[in-house]
């Protein structure tokens, strides 16, 4: 029986570890990293109660070192996605009827599973499925999810302490229920977090999930699965499904039950998601939550006034951490003539100076690309820019995948600010900055805003408090996280809720209360505890 007031204190963030030489944290790390490749790891899908083995077999290779194989999952189809539905709707009687504490206490078990025993092998599978520096991962796999389990437990128990106010005679209530239905998540290979967030937080809130990670995700995606079943989460509130995109819109978008995407991805796949729901409206049993996070070309934009090392520092960190692999990297810079040279310089002596490699050499700031595919559109922009006479590479600009998809961080300039990777994703390891007259710095801001369809991260840098309160008016709807003197990545649980518009998603702000508002669906409640008898109001009677 659930009978009481449940509070919950306000987490904090989960300290980020530094991994220094002679560090416990990093003898843990090398030892699982040692134990995971040492392994060749046999990963079903998860289906309801069951583990489904199919034998189609798909090889998991660390992107920086594809000749080794860490693992194999087994590749589903239509057949297991339907599977998959049917687990989640049987399971979801049980799981939106469990009680809070209960529910919660699942989440909160996670969250201390990996911020604990679990750490080395979220952040190892991590590293060495998704090319990530130890940092990265630490940053990724470790805290940014542990927040987002402790996070949303709170900011759900706040939510369901809101309620109206009551008039005399009367108890007015509202219910948060779930979703009538079952909820697809489908998430990318870029953040871990991001791929265990998606389901969780709609799980959280009383949904049943069919999720759909990235093919270059299986290996963290499955770490994380395994952590939420020793954890208690129950058969079928979450089904981890292995299939290709078509195959899954093909059988979710049609069934009558699907209550709403949880998504992070490209901005094409998202807009043909959208449609597809369009034209099946009228066949499901409600209107469907439509949420996505999609891609970005975020900029900088550097004032006159501003200092040198910062945007040099704010550059080489905000687009090269991760080979430039967020949604929220550095993509395009504006950078005034009369501090240009030093940018310059101090940018191509930054890049040159990194250290690119494997994952498992801790020295290394750069490692691969997450695959051939990837490897191959973000070397043809590189290209394209060798032979255009609008750009220059200033730095980098070579691609290798021989042992691995190694691509150098590249700095491109060019002298037309509308030029193609001023104004395409690229999402990669390529940094392009356009030099404009210092004087135009106005002018140069509604270039910024103009100049790309999406609207997902943005900073200012200036030591001018006038030209900060400028560029946040003009680029007011070019971002939906805005930075000031900072890069425009990094977004933390809890400080800077994530999310943007335009082309780059729906902007329902992952972090923060307002995501999982979507995940419920309120019923209000009017209770009156002496109703009256008769239909007649005292206006109605004669003089």
């Amino acid at each position: 029986m659930n009978n009481g007031h449940y509070s919950l204190p306000m987490p904090i963030n989960e300290p980020v570890l530094s991994y220094a030489p002679g560090s416990p944290e990093r003898s843990r790390l090398q030892s699982a990293l040692s134990e995971l490749k040492s392994t060749v790891m046999d990963i079903p899908m998860y289906i309801g109660a069951k583990e489904i083995r199919t034998g189609k077999l798909h090889d998991i290779r660390p992107p920086h070192e594809h000749a080794h194989v860490l693992g194999r999952f087994h590749q589903g189809n239509a057949t297991h996605v339907k599977a998959a539905i049917d687990a989640a709707l049987k399971a979801k009687k049980g799981w939106e009827e469990m009680s809070w504490p209960s529910r919660a206490a699942i989440f909160l078990k996670a969250a201390d599973l990996i911020a604990g025993k679990y750490r080395p092998y979220m952040n190892g599978t991590t590293m060495l499925g998704q090319s990530k520096t130890v940092f990265q991962a630490e940053i990724d796999a470790a805290c940014e999810l542990i927040d987002f389990l402790r996070f949303n437990v709170y900011f759900l128990s706040e939510i369901y302490k809101q309620q109206p106010i009551s008039g005399p005679g009367m108890h007015n209530r509202l219910e948060y229920r779930a979703l009538e239905g079952f909820v697809l998540a489908v998430t990318p290979f870029n953040f871990t977090a991001i791929g265990g967030n998606l389901p969780a937080s709609a799980a959280l809130c009383g949904n049943t999930v069919v999720w759909k990670c990235a093919n270059t995700q299986v290996y963290s995606a499955s770490m994380f699965m395994k952590i939420m079943k020793e954890a208690g989460l129950p058969d079928g509130v979450i089904n981890l499904v292995y299939v290709d995109g078509p195959t899954l819109g093909e059988v979710c978008f049609k069934h009558p039950f699907f209550a709403g995407v949880h998504f992070t991805g490209s901005t094409g796949v998202f807009n043909q998601m959208w449609k597809t729901i369009g034209e099946q409206v009228s066949n499901y049993r409600s209107y469907p939550r439509i949420v996505g996070e999609t891609g970005g070309k975020d900029f900088v934009m550097v004032h006159p006034s501003a200092d040198p090392d910062v945007v040099v520092t704010a550059l080489l960190r905000g687009a090269f951490e991760f080979q430039g692999q967020k949604c929220s990297a550095a993509s395009r810079a504006y950078i005034p003539s009369n501090i240009a040279d030093q940018v310059r310089k101090k940018l191509v002596s930054g890049i040159k100076s990194f250290n690119m490699g494997s994952v498992e050499a801790f020295t290394n700031f750069i490692t691969a690309v997450i695959d051939e595919k990837s490897f191959d559109k973000i070397k043809s922009y590189i290209d394209h820019a060798k032979k255009s006479p609008k750009s220059k590479i200033l730095a980098g600009g070579k691609c290798d995948k021989s042992i691995g998809y190694f691509i150098q961080p590249t700095l491109i300039e060019t002298t037309d600010p509308k030029y193609i990777t001023m104004c395409e994703e690229i999402f990669g390891p390529v940094l392009s900055m356009y030099v404009y007259p210092e004087k135009k710095f106005s002018a140069t801001l509604k270039l910024v805003d103009e100049t790309s369809p999406y609207a997902l991260t943005g900073s200012i840098i200036s030591q001018d408090r006038s030209a900060i309160e400028e560029a946040a008016r003009v680029l007011r709807h070019a971002a939906g996280n805005f930075y000031i003197n900072d890069k425009p990545t990094g977004a933390v649980v809890g400080q800077q809720p994530f999310g943007g518009a335009r082309a780059s998603g729906t902007n329902d702000k992952a972090g923060s209360m307002l995501n999982l508002y979507r995940w419920l669906s309120v019923r209000t409640v009017k209770e009156t505890f002496d109703p009256p008898r008769d239909y007649r109001y005292p206006f109605m009677q004669e003089d």
